[in-house]
């Protein structure tokens, strides 16, 4: 940052302006000597005096610059900034307020300042290289800017394309589930329909031997007779010979 403004303004006999004036100048030479604690109180029991004093606003910023209050800097150089673009200090004032943007990479307010100060003295090569340099780091940040938005987007579509992925996935899981369990059901009930199946043809044919015809059941009937028969002589032959051992036993 440039120098601080030793600016005394055309002062009326009073004794305010007079205790301005003072403190002004008291506040300069504690500038000067780095003391910069001591020139902060100095600059604002100026202000205190007149809160629109360019001067006040101007060197206090410088101050505040110094001490690495950028924030504060800066508001105290945009409240007198209207009135400093008409004062004959104007291309120190936006050279100085370019050099805080800088210090807060506010790198677009630093470039309108630095260009300010370019047109009120063109010839300035040092406002014309910070002009620059804000500049080309303006264009990164914004190329950054465009980077981040892009892959902010790409991430999005990525996770969009996922998500779709996902529902397919499970959409096809269903159905392949349902399709499945259909399945299933198909044959379980193909299979308790040829179980039903069997079963009726295993009754129809037992029904069928159950059902004789008068034939066969005479036949049947003529076969049980023939074979009780058979028995009976088979009963009768055992006992006479029975009968007969019995009386061979007597004679002997």
């Amino acid at each position: 940052m440039r120098k601080f403004l030793c600016i005394i303004l055309a002062l009326c006999c009073s004794v305010a302006v007079f205790g301005q004036k003072a403190d002004l100048r008291k506040g300069n030479r504690q500038f000067k000597k780095k003391d910069y604690a001591a020139a902060d109180i100095s600059y604002r029991k100026a202000l205190m005096l007149d809160t629109a004093s360019v001067a006040a606003h101007y060197n206090l910023a410088n101050n505040l610059y110094r001490q690495e209050n950028l924030d504060e800097a800066a508001k105290k150089l945009d409240a007198v900034q209207l009135t400093a673009d008409k004062e004959k200090f104007a291309a120190d004032y936006y050279f100085n307020r370019g050099d805080v943007a800088v210090a807060q990479q506010d790198w677009q307010t630093a470039v309108n300042m630095f260009k300010e100060s370019l047109r009120l003295r063109p010839e300035d090569l040092e406002a014309k290289e910070n002009y620059i340099y804000a500049r080309n780091k303006l264009m990164e940040q914004q190329q950054n800017q465009d980077q981040n938005q892009n892959n902010d987007q790409n991430n999005d579509q990525n996770q969009d394309q996922n998500q779709n992925q996902d529902q397919n996935n499970d959409q096809n899981q269903d159905q392949n589930q349902d399709q499945n369990q259909d399945q299933n059901q198909d044959q379980n009930q193909n299979q308790d329909q040829q179980n039903q199946q069997q079963q009726q043809q295993q009754q129809q044919q037992q029904d069928q031997q159950q059902q004789l015809s008068p034939q066969q059941a005479q036949q049947l009937l003529q076969a049980i007779q023939d074979k009780e028969k058979q028995t009976q002589e088979k009963v009768d032959e055992k006992k006479a010979q029975a009968l007969k051992s019995r009386q061979k036993e007597k004679n002997w």
